[in-house]
C-alpha cells in the first residue's frame, strides 16, 4: 500500500471540521496567543485563531488521549491510546518546525496526562488505569529520568498531573505530592491531609505565587490544598455544588477562578470562598478551558464537540466551531447544486454550507442513530435511516419532520436511497431486507419487500432511469434488483463484507468496496479510504492518481458533488474533510 502511493500527489484540503471534546484540556491557546492546538483521531490540530487556517501534526498510530503546552511554547506533547498490552506513544513536537522532536515509549494502553515543568526542561508523563506509572523525563536527552506507581494500590488511579519546579502533584482519591530527586534519579511522595474528606481529583490548577493547589472534584467541589504543608486549607462551594462534578480549572491572574462542570456550567468564582462571580450555561460538560493572553478572553470546549469564545467584561458565548461528537456515519451532497452536504451522527443530522465549514442547520432525534440518509433530487426533502427501524424525511430548510415511516425493518434501517422522479424510496435493514415505498400527497405504500441477503445492508445505489438499483451487504454479496419487476437481476459475491457499492458513470459496471481493503471494477477516476488515506484512482492505468493524507480516524464514507470541484469524506472520530478534487469537469 505504501509502494503505490510514494511520489503520488497529495489532495489539497479546503477545510476540516472536528474536535475531540471527550479530551479533557484537549483544547489550549498556544502563548504566540495566535493558535489553538486541539485533537482529532490521531492527529494534533493547530488552527490559527484570526482566519482559521489549519495546520495538521501526524505521528500518532491511534486517537490523542491528553496534550500539554510548554510555558515558552517551543514545545507541544501529546499521549495517545493503545490496544491493551501495547505501548502508547508520547510525542513532543517542535512547534516552530511542526515536526517530531521525541517519541517517548513506557507507558501502555493509555497515557492519562502530561505537564512540562516551568523552565522546558522536564515532561512527566502519567499512564492510564492499566498502566499506573508515573514517569519524569528529560526533554534535551530524551530519556526516561526516572518512574514510579503513580498511586497506591488502595486510592484508584490517577486522572491528573501538574509539575511545579521539582515538584509534582497527583490527582486521585488519595492526593500526593512527588518532590523529584535529580541527582539519586528518584521521586518521592508525600500524602496530602484532608481529614475526613475524600474525594476523587478530576483536575488540579496552581496559584500564581505557588502556594496553593486548587483541586476539582467529581463530588462538584474544590479544594484548596497547602503546597508546603500538603494540609486542606479550604473546600467549597459549601451548597451549590457543581452538577455532575468539576472538569476542568483554570487560575485568573487576578487569582479568581474559571471553572466547567460536568453538566455544562461555566462559571468565575471568588478564589476566597469560592462563590459564584458569573456564569454561563453551555451545551454537555466542559472539558476545556483555555485562557488567551492575560485572561481578557478564553476559550472552552466542551463534550458536545464544540468551541465557544468568551471574554472577561461581558462572559457571553459565542460558538464558534461545532461538529459531531461520534463517529459520522454517512455523507450526501445535495444535487445539482453542490452548495450544500448533510452529514448524519449518533442521534443527529447536520446541514453544512460546502464552501463555508459552517453548521447551517442541526435535526436531533434524541436517543437514536442515523444509519444513513440522502438527498432527493428536487432537493425539497433529506431522506434518512434510523436504528428504530424508522424511516424519517426532513425538509432542509427547517429541519422539519414531513414524512415518517414507522416499523420499515425489524432490525433497523441501516441503508436508504431515493428514486430521480421523487417518487419512491428503497430501504435497506439489519435483517437483510430490500424494501420499496412509494411517496403519496398525504403518506406513503409498501410496495415490495425483496429478500435474498443474509445479512445487513450496507449500501443501496438507484440506476438512473430508476429502473434498477444495486444493494451491498455484509452477506459477501451484492445484489442488482429489477425495481419494475421486484425481482433479483444479478449476484456478485466475494469473501467479504460489502460497505458500499456504485455505479459507474456509464452503469455498465459496478465499483464496490469491503472489509478486505479493496476496490473492485473500476470507475474513471474513482476513490478509496484505507488506512485513514483518501486515495483517488485513475480507471485506465489502475494507478493511485492522489493522496489525502490528514484523517486521523477510519474513513467511514466519501462523496463528490456533482460538478466535480469538490470532494467530502467522513471518518469515525467525528471529522469531516472537504477536499479539492483534482479532477475536475471539462467545460
Amino acid at each position: 500500500m505504501a509502494l503505490e502511493t510514494q511520489g503520488v500527489p497529495q489532495l489539497e484540503l479546503e477545510a476540516v471540521i472536528g474536535f475531540n471534546g471527550h479530551v479533557f484540556s484537549g483544547l489550549r491557546v498556544h502563548p504566540d496567543r495566535e493558535h489553538l492546538i486541539y485533537p482529532l483521531g490521531c492527529a494534533v490540530i493547530l488552527k490559527r485563531i484570526k482566519d482559521g487556517k489549519q495546520e495538521f501534526l501526524h505521528g500518532h498510530t491511534n486517537n490523542v488521549s491528553c496534550i500539554s503546552v510548554s510555558k515558552s511554547g517551543l514545545y507541544i506533547a501529546s499521549g495517545q491510546v493503545n490496544f491493551m498490552g501495547f505501548q502508547a506513544m508520547v510525542i513532543i513536537w517542535d512547534y516552530a518546525q511542526r515536526t517530531i522532536y521525541a517519541q517517548l515509549l513506557l507507558h501502555k494502553a493509555k497515557v492519562e496526562a502530561l505537564a512540562f515543568s516551568p523552565n522546558d526542561k522536564y515532561l512527566v508523563s502519567l499512564g492510564g488505569q492499566d498502566d499506573g506509572s508515573i514517569v519524569v523525563w528529560d526533554i534535551e536527552t530524551k530519556q526516561a529520568i526516572c518512574g514510579s506507581p503513580a498511586s497506591a494500590h488502595s486510592a484508584g488511579h490517577c486522572l491528573t498531573v501538574i509539575l511545579i519546579s521539582l515538584v509534582l502533584f497527583l490527582g486521585s482519591g488519595t492526593l500526593r505530592v512527588w518532590e523529584l530527586d535529580l541527582p539519586n534519579r528518584k521521586i518521592r511522595p508525600t500524602e496530602c491531609q484532608t481529614g475526613k474528606l475524600k474525594r476523587i481529583v478530576k483536575c488540579i490548577e496552581i496559584s500564581e505565587d505557588d502556594k496553593f493547589i486548587f483541586c476539582g472534584t467529581t463530588s462538584g467541589d474544590i479544594m484548596k490544598i497547602n503546597l508546603k504543608t500538603g494540609l486542606l486549607s479550604d473546600c467549597g462551594p459549601v451548597k451549590a455544588k457543581y452538577s455532575l462534578g468539576v472538569n476542568v480549572i483554570r487560575i485568573l491572574k487576578s487569582g479568581d477562578l474559571l471553572v466547567g462542570s460536568g453538566s455544562g456550567t461555566f462559571t468565575l468564582c471568588s478564589r476566597t470562598n469560592f462563590k459564584t462571580l458569573k456564569k454561563v450555561q453551555l451545551e454537555k460538560g466542559v472539558t476545556s478551558i483555555a485562557i488567551r493572553g492575560e485572561g481578557q478572553q478564553f476559550f472552552v470546549g466542551t463534550e458536545a464537540a464544540q468551541m465557544y469564545r468568551l471574554s472577561y467584561e461581558n462572559f457571553k458565548s459565542e460558538l464558534i466551531s461545532t461538529s459531531h461528537n461520534s463517529a459520522v456515519k454517512d455523507v450526501a451532497i445535495s444535487f445539482g447544486t453542490s452548495e450544500l452536504f448533510a452529514t448524519c451522527s449518533e442521534e443527529d443530522i447536520r446541514l453544512w454550507h460546502i464552501d463555508k465549514p459552517k453548521e447551517l442547520l442541526r435535526i436531533t432525534v434524541p436517543n437514536m442513530t442515523c444509519n444513513s440518509l440522502d438527498f432527493m433530487v428536487d432537493g425539497h426533502s433529506i431522506i434518512s435511516a434510523w436504528n428504530d427501524g424508522k424511516i424519517r424525511v426532513f425538509a432542509p430548510e427547517s429541519g422539519r419532520l414531513m414524512l415518517i415511516i414507522h416499523n420499515a425493518h425489524r432490525m433497523g434501517v441501516t441503508a436508504i436511497a431515493g428514486t430521480r422522479d421523487c417518487k419512491r424510496i428503497v430501504s435497506g435493514g439489519g435483517e437483510g431486507q430490500v424494501r420499496v415505498w412509494e411517496l403519496q400527497p398525504h403518506g406513503h405504500r409498501l410496495l415490495e419487500t425483496m429478500k435474498e441477503h443474509k445479512a445487513t445492508i450496507n449500501c443501496i445505489k438507484i440506476k438512473s432511469d430508476d429502473k434498477e438499483c444495486v444493494t451491498a451487504s455484509s452477506d459477501g454479496a451484492c445484489i442488482i434488483w429489477d425495481l419494475v419487476r421486484f425481482a433479483s437481476l444479478q449476484m456478485v459475491i466475494a469473501n467479504t463484507l460489502f460497505r458500499t457499492v456504485c455505479y459507474h458513470p456509464e452503469e455498465y459496471q459496478l465499483i464496490t468496496s469491503g472489509t478486505d481493503r479493496k476496490v473492485s471494477c473500476f470507475q474513471n477516476p474513482y476513490f478509496s479510504g484505507d488506512d485513514k488515506l483518501v486515495k483517488v484512482w485513475d480507471y485506465m492505468e489502475g494507478a493511485v492518481t492522489h493522496t489525502g493524507i490528514a484523517h486521523g480516524g477510519s474513513i467511514t464514507s466519501i462523496k463528490v458533488c456533482s460538478n466535480n470541484r469538490t470532494l467530502v469524506s467522513t471518518s469515525a472520530d467525528g471529522a469531516i474533510l472537504r477536499w479539492r478534487f483534482p479532477h475536475p469537469s471539462s467545460s
